[in-house]
């Protein structure tokens, strides 16, 4: 039997292990000195921009509008092709989402249809890097002039990219991150919030931590002994404990093989499947270095079902990313409609994650190509038994 082939995997080695043990025999598993040492070493890859590190990626989206001051009243503009936190995480704030639609190509959020969503009450501003390629940064910022919203980088997919030289993570005002195990480096689940502003950053810190204010120069009423803390501003508990930081820490000394391989294997689709009618693949934008978390490809003539099928029947796990979010259920009993973002919804119906992770061999990538080019032709599919 053949194993079924995931589109994405993490990828742990015995130092990992190693690093995760040394903690668990130590004094700390929760908030202790990792916590601190994995944001020092995240403001590595941000070009110095701080870091707080989170329980997971929606928690970075929830604990970066918060720190943004995202409540009632308010409007973040989000594009629709992406996992649905980045919206559902400004509604539970109380915030209108505002779905503005993304660029052909690149299928990141278009400026100018930002721009035309941008009003006075808008809040935040929320690019999302799909497929680990970098918005258009510039422009976006060009297209918020005038406006004292936020401009906010859902990194989920792109940690290690660049845009025009510089880092993820120093191109908006904040930027979240995902460290699910799919992502380009992992801690099992943990997120993190990088801000420009250390005042936004102070706020993200301590809306994380139950909004607990322990600094006594900051305290509203009089010392009650050692123990004394106060909550001037609700927060939740999204802490990553010490354990799971060692782990990001010695996931994050790897982070430049893992992008070096996935952009060797993102060549070896380029060629293989350059001349394969039936298909797009994905494009890049002038300026920018992706860290390809995904191969999204797109599957013409009405035709991606069946080929999601075939190459799920032949042990190949192709995935679709995204639903569009305003599509969900959940926005559609807010009054959001389907065609509104139409080419976000285009895309959608065309697309195609093919399997991406460096462990992928080269025997593996070369089955997905075939088994790709044999659901094209529309002929049997080699069975994974």
């Amino acid at each position: 039997m053949t194993a079924m082939l995931p589109y994405g995997r993490q990828s742990i080695v015995e130092d990992d292990v190693a690093a995760v043990a040394e903690v668990l025999r130590g004094d700390w598993l929760t908030t202790g000195p990792q916590v601190q040492a994995f944001e020092d070493d995240l403001a590595g890859w941000t070009g110095g921009v701080g870091c707080a590190v989170v329980s997971n990626g929606t928690a970075a989206l929830h604990t970066a509008y918060a720190a943004a001051g995202v409540g009632p009243g308010d409007e973040v503009v989000v594009p629709p092709m992406t996992f649905v936190a980045t919206a559902s995480s400004a509604v539970a704030l109380g915030a209108k989402v505002v779905f503005a639609d993304v660029e052909e190509e690149t299928f990141t959020l278009d400026p100018a249809a930002a721009a035309a969503a941008v009003t006075s009450r808008t809040r935040v501003v929320s690019a999302v890097d799909y497929a680990g390629h970098p918005a258009d940064y510039d422009a976006l910022r060009q297209s918020l002039a005038g406006s004292d919203a936020l401009l906010l980088a859902d990194a989920a997919h792109s940690i290690g990219a660049t845009y025009h030289g510089r880092p993820v993570g120093s191109l908006a005002d904040l930027t979240t991150f995902s460290f699910f195990p799919t992502k380009n480096l992992t801690t099992a689940e943990g997120g993190a919030v990088a801000a420009t502003d250390p005042a936004v950053l102070e706020r993200a810190r301590r809306f994380r931590n139950i909004g607990l204010v322990r600094d006594r120069a900051e305290q509203r009423w009089p010392d009650e002994g050692g123990w004394h803390q106060e909550v001037h501003e609700f927060g939740l508990n999204y802490r990553l404990p010490d354990v799971l930081c060692a782990l990001g820490r010695s996931q994050l000394r790897r982070l430049g093989d893992f992008l070096a391989a996935r952009e060797r294997l993102v060549r070896r689709y380029d060629e293989a499947l350059a001349d394969l009618p039936g298909v797009l693949l994905p494009a890049r934008r002038s300026g920018a270095r992706p860290a390809w978390h995904l191969y999204p490809i797109r599957v013409l003539d009405g035709r991606r079902r069946e080929v999601y099928d075939r190459m799920r029947a032949a042990g190949i796990g192709v995935q679709v990313n995204y639903i569009p979010v305003h599509w969900h259920p959940a926005f559609a009993d807010l009054g959001y409609r389907r065609g509104s973002c139409p080419v976000a919804e285009s895309f959608y119906e065309q697309q195609l994650s093919l399997p991406l992770y460096p462990g992928l061999t080269d025997p593996d990538q070369e089955r997905v190509v075939d088994a790709l080019a044999a659901a094209l032709r529309g002929v049997p599919v080699r069975s994974a038994a």
